[in-house]
């Protein structure tokens, strides 16, 4: 019967229009033939938009290494270090039977990053980052099994290589950093003189490496992936014959790497972004909200007046809810692309999560980005069904009230961000209609 109610709705809801007005009448299923039915179209009802900061993002176990950093012209300073642990297939140059250990040379040593068609930010300029070797192990915390964005390692102040290029992320295969040659000689040495036989000797030399962008002419963040390497080249010497051998250091296990994403919002409209708990408001941010991947900035939505709907008539109910949240006009573009769609989770009070908006049948909610194009952008938007979330709230009989908290798709190992516009915005309002069925 329900999806008689809703076929029939549907069929008249299309021809309805304006604010609170009637969408005309229709019979409700086999036991309601003689009762007259009316379908409401509400467009007024108070949407609350801020923006809201988590604690922490898991960042350990993405398969993703994030480096980079650029200026952001809304959200500030964005940087992104990458911590990894190193590992080999085997723990020797030469095999067992091998007596001529004496003939094996270093050569050079070089790291092998490889993309993974990930960017944020201008690639057209110069990016530099620099390699470093980790002072600790990489392990988490006590108690704790992963890392987080805010997450980080002491690393020695040398440099075991630099570079400065032109990222080429979708153009290009992979770029070699030639590290330190003295670096290369001495964990050459170790594996020669047999000092490192196993990943513990190995890890208790070089307990790991990362990789921290320079501050200066960086624009971008740019995504490499785990199959990238560092390289230790040698040759064996016999008489006249030379023969060149390689040995890989891969990050084996992705638990042991780890992005630490902060974001520098001094002098934005978001600086004053309070603690994790509490959330600061559209009206003290130009009547827009943000989102941001990687450093947990999201966007919080509250319906604070939903519950007075329950007193539009004796019997009634919410059948469908449409929420339609637009980016704001210049503040996306091909170096700032928006997102497909938005992950939505339900929230109390205190920003925390409770899960994802889903279906009756379980399946998660995503708000899908509308692309058809206008002279004015006014199509772009990302909308989402929310009826049946806000019929519970509208039935609640407690004081307490739920939040929608939406945040990109690519939270935990991406830097894009979003942002969008509150009901006071000048162009980009967000829009939420409501259908009541009053029976």
């Amino acid at each position: 019967m329900y999806k008689y109610i809703l076929m029939l709705f549907f069929t008249l809801a299309m021809f309805s229009c304006g604010t609170d007005t009637d969408a005309g009448e229709f019979v409700v299923g086999s036991d309601y033939l003689s009762v007259n039915n009316k379908v409401i179209l509400i467009d007024t009802v108070t949407v609350e938009m801020s923006t809201i900061n988590f604690d922490s993002l898991i960042t350990s176990n993405q398969s993703k290494i994030l480096v980079g950093n650029y200026d952001d012209p809304l959200l500030g300073k964005v940087k992104s270090n990458s911590y990894f642990q190193l590992a080999s297939d085997s723990y020797s140059l030469i095999s067992t039977t091998d007596t001529e250990s004496a003939n094996y040379v270093f050569d050079s040593i070089s790291m092998i990053l490889k993309y993974d068609n990930y960017y944020y930010g201008d690639t057209t300029k110069l990016q530099t980052f620099n390699i470093h070797r980790l002072l600790q192990k990489v392990k988490p915390n006590t108690d704790d099994d992963f890392f987080y964005n805010n997450s980080a390692l002491s690393y020695s102040s040398e440099s075991l290589g630099t570079i400065s290029y032109k990222p080429r992320p979708v153009e290009k295969d992979s770029i070699n950093i030639k590290m330190d040659a003295a670096f290369g000689q001495a964990l050459f040495q170790r594996f020669k003189q047999r000092d490192i036989t196993d990943f513990d000797n190995f890890t208790e030399y070089l307990k790991g490496l990362v990789l921290v962008p320079s501050t200066e002419n960086s624009s971008s963040i740019i995504g490499f992936g785990l199959t990238s390497k560092v390289r230790l080249y040698y040759s064996k010497y016999l008489g006249d014959d030379i023969d060149s051998y390689v040995k890989d250091f891969t990050i084996v296990d992705a638990t042991k790497q780890f992005n630490a994403i902060s974001l520098d919002k001094t002098g934005t409209l978001i600086q004053n972004l309070p603690a994790s708990n509490s959330k600061l408001s559209s009206l003290l941010t130009n009547n827009q909200s943000y989102i941001q991947s990687g450093t947990g900035v999201a966007c919080r939505i509250d319906f604070p007046n939903i519950k007075q709907l329950k007193y539009i008539s004796d019997k009634g109910a919410i059948v469908d809810a449409q929420l339609i949240l637009k980016p704001v006009n210049n503040t996306y573009s091909e170096k700032f692309p928006l997102s497909d769609s938005l992950r939505v989770y339900v929230a109390d009070k205190l920003n925390r999560i409770s899960g994802t908006l889903n279906t009756t049948s379980g399946t998660p909610l995503y708000a899908l980005l509308n692309k058809q194009s206008d002279e004015f952008n006014e199509n772009v938007g990302y909308s989402l069904s929310v009826g049946g979330f806000l019929q519970k709230e509208m039935l609640k009989q407690s004081d307490s009230r739920s939040s929608l908290v939406f945040v990109l798709p690519n939270i935990y190992k991406a830097v894009n961000r979003l942002v969008l516009g509150d009901q006071k915005h000048l162009n980009n309002k967000i829009q939420l209609k409501i259908y009541y069925l009053s029976y």
